[in-house]
């Protein structure tokens, strides 16, 4: 071969990868929403008031969402529960395990949790990561709750393995783009909570890496829903990534009412709408009655932990096991009993007349 053809042979090589990379390159990432965008998607929402969601059979989000237990015939009824006092919203675990063992399968079993959440007229802030609670998550068949034990079962995603491995990332990054691209246009889909409590479980600073490629990923994406990541501790690098990415700001605070209100003070100087998608342990004085009241003068979003006593065992507190109880004389989280009975019945009632007091504070 002569160096003339070997030149032109190295420049169509040359122009085929260029050509792969702008067909193959990802859609330009549309910047942040602006506050005025936000505010907009804000004013169009009702007082957006609810609760976390997974059904009481299942003890982690794979057991809700892997084919073999997906539950719809214990969902359709708890969230009946949600909507008979007044809540319109919920906030919902997925997993990146099952969109990367049947991503159809999946899409569609997520499609059919929606539609029993739009009859009863409910919208889901869906969560795809989190850094909370047990390590090495695996596919099949999950371990029973431990008695007495808060969140026994409860697994991190995608977990410290490949949170430190930038090379296993491919499955996650084809799980962000595909669960947001599936729902991006859908209405039942209120908001992206990325990346639940990310620098938990000691991360700390090692999961500022992941956590920017998946609002990067989201961005790409552009879902007609907002992005968020919830503010939760005081880890200022990962919570500067969140506050610079998110849409309209979220945040947890399981203090009681006064440090919450102080909290929100603080927060509503950002100029952007608030949801705070973690409060309400009874133990802590964090509880309805204190708190609702602040989150609707303030036009906060709310969102409680838990909905019906099961196998997650968050009526048990965090650090307080009671491995001989069946349940502890006051529940931390949770509202009901599977059978649709509250756990106290002047809560249900307040809920009730808060939310029928009208659609924004």
């Amino acid at each position: 071969m002569t160096r003339e053809r070997v030149a032109h042979g190295r420049m169509g090589r040359a122009l085929l990868v260029l050509l792969a990379l702008v067909v193959c390159a990802p859609a330009q990432a549309e910047p942040r929403w602006s506050a005025a965008r936000a505010s907009e998607w804000s004013r169009a929402q009702p007082w957006l008031v609810g609760c976390n969601f997974i059904p009481s059979t299942a003890v982690n989000q794979l057991e809700m969402w892997q084919a073999e237990t997906f539950d719809p015939a214990t969902i359709d009824p708890e969230l009946g529960y949600v909507e008979c006092i007044g809540l319109n919203t919920v906030r919902v675990f997925l997993h990146n395990l099952p969109w990367e063992q049947d991503a159809v399968g999946f899409t569609r079993r997520i499609g059919e949790y929606l539609a029993i959440a739009d009859r009863h007229h409910i919208r889901t802030i869906f969560v795809l990561f989190d850094s909370c609670w047990n390590d090495n998550p695996k596919s099949g068949p999950q371990p029973p709750p431990r008695p007495g034990v808060h969140n026994s079962g409860w697994v991190r995603a995608p977990g410290t393995l490949r949170l430190f491995d930038s090379r296993t990332w491919a499955g996650l990054e084809a799980y962000t783009r595909g669960a947001l691209g599936a729902f991006a246009g859908d209405r039942r889909v209120l908001a992206w909570d990325l990346f639940n409590e990310p620098s938990n479980s000691g991360y700390m600073d090692a999961v500022v890496p992941l956590l920017s490629k998946v609002f990067a990923l989201a961005r790409e994406v552009n879902p007609s829903q907002p992005l968020t990541s919830g503010l939760w501790h005081d880890h200022p690098l990962s919570n500067d990534v969140m506050l610079a990415n998110s849409d309209v700001v979220t945040f947890h605070d399981y203090d009681p009412a006064e440090k919450l209100e102080a909290h929100i003070e603080r927060l509503a100087a950002r100029g952007r709408p608030l949801i705070c998608t973690e409060y309400m342990a009874r133990t802590r004085n964090s509880t309805f009655q204190t708190c609702l009241p602040v989150f609707k003068r303030h036009g906060v979003g709310a969102l409680n932990w838990g909905l019906v006593k099961g196998k997650t065992n968050t009526i048990f507190a965090w650090d307080t096991p009671m491995p001989d109880r069946d349940e502890p004389p006051v529940w931390f989280h949770d509202i009901f009993r599977p059978d649709g009975t509250p756990f106290r019945a002047d809560e249900v009632a307040f809920i009730r007349a808060i939310t029928r007091e009208g659609a924004r504070p």
